[in-house]
């Protein structure tokens, strides 16, 4: 009887959200307050070991070493490597960026619809082909040049 009532009691507060805040927060104070200020913006050793583990998955092109990324897979790792503020730079040491797809009407429909859903960075389309004439097209960036200019006169 007693084992039925402690684990209709629930879990441990361990990985509660509050917890979890409340040990970050305590990192980052003594590592700010103890003189290792430079230490206080370094990633907490789960969040460093996540962009090794997706660094990683880039490389090598499959995910938990089973399954190949597939387009969508390969954009949301490197957005979440550059929300990480990994540099785009060391990102292109690990995922070789593939030839851009020439810039179709469908291609464009899609991208917009895509950046509607999800909103990835510029700098992650470029990992699947994506080139910024497309992502102009699609309104994902300004477009710069003459087709900005087309489209003010015309509307």
């Amino acid at each position: 009887m007693a084992r039925a009532k402690s684990s209709a009691r629930g879990g441990n507060r361990r990985g509660s959200p509050e917890a979890i805040e409340k040990r970050k927060v305590a990192r980052m104070f003594n590592d700010f307050l103890g003189g290792r200020g430079a230490a206080a913006h370094k990633l907490d050793g789960r969040t460093e070991k996540r962009r090794q583990r997706l660094l990683r998955e880039l490389e090598a092109g499959q995910a938990h070493g089973a399954r190949d990324l597939k387009p969508l897979d390969i954009l949301q790792r490197v957005q979440e490597l550059l929300e990480l503020g990994e540099a785009v730079s060391s990102i292109k040491k690990v995922r070789k960026v593939p030839k851009a797809i020439p810039p179709a009407d469908e291609t464009v429909e899609l991208v917009e619809r895509l950046h509607k859903a999800y909103a990835f960075r510029r700098e992650a389309y470029r990992f699947v082909g994506i080139s910024d004439e497309v992502l102009g097209s699609a309104g994902v960036i300004q477009a710069e040049g003459k087709k900005g200019g087309r489209k003010r006169r015309a509307a």
